[in-house]
């Protein structure tokens, strides 16, 4: 495969603003001469965190979340933002804290992964959540969250759950499946 050049930014520019988002317009020229203007959540240098919780009894955990995107209750496992300062692995604990009143003694990273990096910048890394154990810390939802407890031995019906639909779970689940799938001796 060819290396390509990075297209030069023109010039940029913010052309909508809300509380939480910054739509900015990046004028690009490619290396073959083409300009285009290409439109993007403005990066926030903050990134994010998602946990797949199981029990020693081998069950995942989930929360059933508000999700004002879809206007309904979606199922899917416990996430949040990396506070400023914050390392990923010490969020994915204080996010189960604060989600679900467990923590967890054993973290194991997943991967990270993006949501639409046509538009989107943000990471999120996914972890494993084993070894919990009981603390619950005072979160930010409004409204407590709903944790289901899903065996881990009936994890491919959940992805044909109607209520789990969030791509970000389904590949947790997915890479979480490939890793704690016993190896052969």
């Amino acid at each position: 495969m060819a290396k390509r050049n990075f297209p030069i930014i023109l010039s940029k520019k913010t052309v909508a603003k809300s509380k939480l988002f910054t739509v900015e317009a990046l004028d690009l020229r490619f290396s073959n001469g083409v300009e285009r203007t290409y439109e993007r959540m403005k990066p926030s240098g903050r990134t994010a965190v998602m946990m797949v919780p199981v029990t020693k009894e081998g069950d995942l955990l989930l929360v059933r979340e508000y999700a004002a995107g879809t206007e309904s209750y979606e199922l899917g496992f416990p996430k949040g933002l990396v506070d400023c300062g914050e390392r990923p692995i010490d969020a994915a604990n204080r996010e189960l804290k604060e989600e679900i009143g467990l923590g967890a003694d054993k973290l194991t990273p997943l991967k990270d992964v993006v949501l639409a990096p046509s538009y989107f910048s943000s990471k999120m890394t996914l972890f494993i959540a084993e070894d919990l154990y009981s603390e619950q810390l005072e979160g930010d939802e409004p409204e407590p969250l709903e944790v289901i407890r899903w065996p881990l031995s009936q994890a491919e019906e959940l992805l044909t759950h109607l209520d789990f639909s969030e791509a970000r779970s389904i590949t947790a689940l997915l890479l979480a499946l490939r890793t704690l799938k016993p190896q052969p001796m």
